[in-house]
Parts: C-alpha cells; sequence; structure tokens
C-alpha cells in the first residue's frame, strides 16, 4: 500500500545488510518512504531483505537500484562507498540526495562531492549504533533508537539536502550531532577504531590454551573482535594517520604501567587507575 504524505517516494539502499536492513525497517515502520528498494551483489541477501520487509524491491544492477529516487544511502563497507560511488554518479535523478552510514568520512565525502553532478547533494553521515553481528537477519526498525549520528556537510554542501538527510536520521530516533569530516575521522579512532584494535589484539596476545579460562570480564572486553576482519581492515586503511596516533598514544599509556609495575611504583599506578576509574564512570 502506498502511503500518502511521505517524505521520500522512493529510497535506494545499497548494501542490505544489518545496517541497511534496518535503515529499510525503520524508513518503513514511520512511513518516511513510499517505497525502499534494496542493492546487494548477493541474491541471498535480497531475499533475506524482502522476507524481513526491509526493502519493498530488489535489484543487482546499481543503475536500476538508483533509478528515479529521491534519496540514495549507502550502507555498505567503507571500500565498497568509494568504488560505487561513480558507477551510480551518472544515473542519479537531478536533485537526488545521496548520504553514507560510513565509519570514515573524510574520503567518502571528498569522493561524493567530486564525482556527483551536483557535489553539494552528497552528505556523509555516521550513525553511532551497531552490532559485531552483520546482515540481514539481525535487523531492527528500532537499532537507530536513541542513538547518535554524525553529520558531516562541507561549505558545498546544499542546504536543502543538509536538511533532508537531517529529518530523515532524526525521525529514526537518533540525536544528529554535525562536525567536519575530518574531526569525524578524527574523534572515531578514539572512541570506536581504537577499541577494536584492542579488542583483536587482546584475544591475539592470550594462548588458547588460556581461553576456556576467560569468564565474564574477557567476553565484554574482547566482544567487539567478533566484527568483521575486512570491514575494519578498510577502516583502519581509510582512517590510517588517526588510527595510528592513536595506537601511538595507547603504546605510551601502556609503557607507563609496565613502567610503574616494573618500578614497584604503587602510587604511580594507583594514581593512573583511579583517573582512568574516574573517566570511565563519567561516561554516559
Amino acid at each position: 500500500m502506498i502511503i500518502k504524505n511521505t517524505p521520500f517516494k522512493r529510497v535506494t539502499i545499497i548494501g542490505v545488510g544489518l545496517m541497511g536492513g534496518s535503515l529499510g525497517l525503520a524508513l518503513k515502520k514511520r512511513g518516511l518512504a513510499r517505497e525502499v528498494v534494496g542493492l546487494a551483489y548477493r541474491q541471498s541477501s535480497l531475499v533475506q531483505a524482502i522476507k524481513n520487509k526491509a526493502i519493498d524491491v530488489a535489484f543487482t544492477d546499481p543503475q536500476k537500484a538508483v533509478r528515479n529516487s529521491d534519496m540514495v544511502i549507502l550502507a555498505a563497507p567503507v571500500d565498497s562507498i568509494i568504488k560505487i560511488l561513480p558507477t551510480i554518479a551518472p544515473h542519479i535523478k537531478r536533485g537526488c540526495v545521496v548520504t553514507d552510514v560510513g565509519s570514515t568520512k573524510s574520503e567518502i565525502v571528498e569522493t561524493g562531492e567530486k564525482v556527483l553532478p551536483v557535489p553539494g547533494f552528497f552528505v556523509g553521515a555516521h550513525p553511532l549504533v551497531g552490532s559485531e553481528k552483520k546482515g540481514a537477519d539481525y535487523s531492527s526498525a528500532d537499532l537507530f533508537e536513541g542513538g547518535t549520528c554524525i553529520m558531516t556537510p562541507t561549505e558545498a554542501t546544499n542546504q536543502i539536502a543538509k536538511e533532508k538527510v537531517k529529518y530523515l536520521w532524526t525521525k529514526v530516533g537518533s540525536k544528529v550531532c554535525i562536525v567536519t569530516p575530518e574531526k569525524h575521522d578524527e574523534i572515531l579512532a578514539y572512541v570506536s577504531h581504537l577499541p577494536h584494535l584492542l579488542a583483536y589484539g587482546l584475544i591475539d596476545v592470550i594462548p588458547q590454551e588460556f581461553l576456556e579460562y576467560g569468564s565474564t570480564g574477557l567476553k565484554d572486553t574482547t566482544r567487539i573482535a567478533s566484527s568483521s576482519p575486512q570491514i575494519w581492515n578498510d577502516i583502519c586503511l581509510a582512517n590510517s594517520k588517526n588510527v595510528i596516533k592513536s595506537l601511538d598514544e595507547t603504546i605510551k599509556r601502556l609503557g607507563e604501567i609496565r613502567n610503574s609495575i616494573l618500578n614497584s611504583d604503587d602510587k604511580g599506578l594507583l594514581a593512573l587507575f583511579t583517573k582512568a576509574k574516574e573517566k570511565r564512570d563519567g561516561l554516559q
């Protein structure tokens, strides 16, 4: 059934996994689109998205998927977003807003503004929600409810396009924050990318035969190491400068802890742990 008075007649979601599938469900639940089109290269993903009612129409052809859409949302890994933008650009209708949910922003925004016929109609976005799970099976219409979405418009961004993207994220339940693409990548290197790398490193350094003794603390700390290796490979390479900086500072801090232990510096160790605890206790 066609919903009347919806803000978007046709929305195309490129990538119908956890994020794309959840966004499709959220758009449909809140009556934000008359028709939701899904694009994926794996037929099984499209079948599952149709079954879950996350999308109405499915395509494996990018040209057909974006045709006559009012908004195109790139819900794919960072590297895939950058690669597909030049492919879809010639087939996007005039006035179509293009946005994304990528975990890094500088390269994506630069590419979007470079290849689109009207550069100002690309608006970078990144909802700070998700799971170590992936795939349409884990999609939820309420995934974005109560979350935060960072938008990264630039001086070239069209004001109408910006407001449409902000409206979308507000309506699916997210609080919207606006920063530059460069600032986004610096922030995420610390609050998201670094924790994932530490989780990967921690679980890798533990001898296999010790893992059976790991309890809740270890499982909680390393949960995100179950995330897609390919996705995090792409994120690290796309945001390498900021990721390396955050890693260098972490190595320096671990070195301070090591030295305190080596020198039996209980006061220095306690001070560092106390400061860290106070910071963590203030995390909302």
